[in-house]
């Protein structure tokens, strides 16, 4: 079952100034960074709410190659579900998925859709052992 909206995530052009208005002028704070394959920087993750998060991607990969000339702005965003395996069915059952069910980077199930327009969506589970979920239930 879809249970929110996880987060959103948007191609920046300079991750400092992108830090200094979401975190100095709307308020949030920076959670958590993940870096690509190679150690590169890679996402700044900006928690909004409880297990909501903004995306920040450094340039204009967004989590895959970009294309030349790729602008930077809105990406995709993220439905959090509770049972990622059944969700993932149930979508495959009745649309076209972009991926098959597979642990993220961060240690979270996930999978992609693409919706009539071709924008893409993300299906994400925080485990345990997420960075996302760590930073909403440190008590754990």
């Amino acid at each position: 079952m879809i249970t929110g909206l996880a987060h959103n995530a948007f191609r920046v052009t300079d991750m400092d100034k992108a830090l200094a208005f979401y975190c100095g002028v709307l308020g949030f704070s920076k959670a958590f960074e993940i870096p690509d394959d190679a150690g590169n920087p890679w996402i700044v993750y900006i928690k909004v709410a409880h297990e909501q998060f903004i995306e920040l991607f450094y340039g204009a990969d967004c989590g895959r190659p970009a294309s030349e000339g790729t602008p930077p702005g809105f990406c995709h965003f993220c439905l959090a579900v509770d049972d990622a395996k059944a969700e993932y069915e149930r979508i495959r059952a009745l649309w076209p998925v972009k991926t098959p069910l597979q642990m993220g980077k961060d240690t979270n199930w996930q999978f992609w859709v693409t919706d009539p327009d071709g924008n893409d969506i993300e299906f994400m589970q925080l485990t345990p052992t997420s960075p996302q979920y760590r930073c909403c239930h440190p008590e754990e």
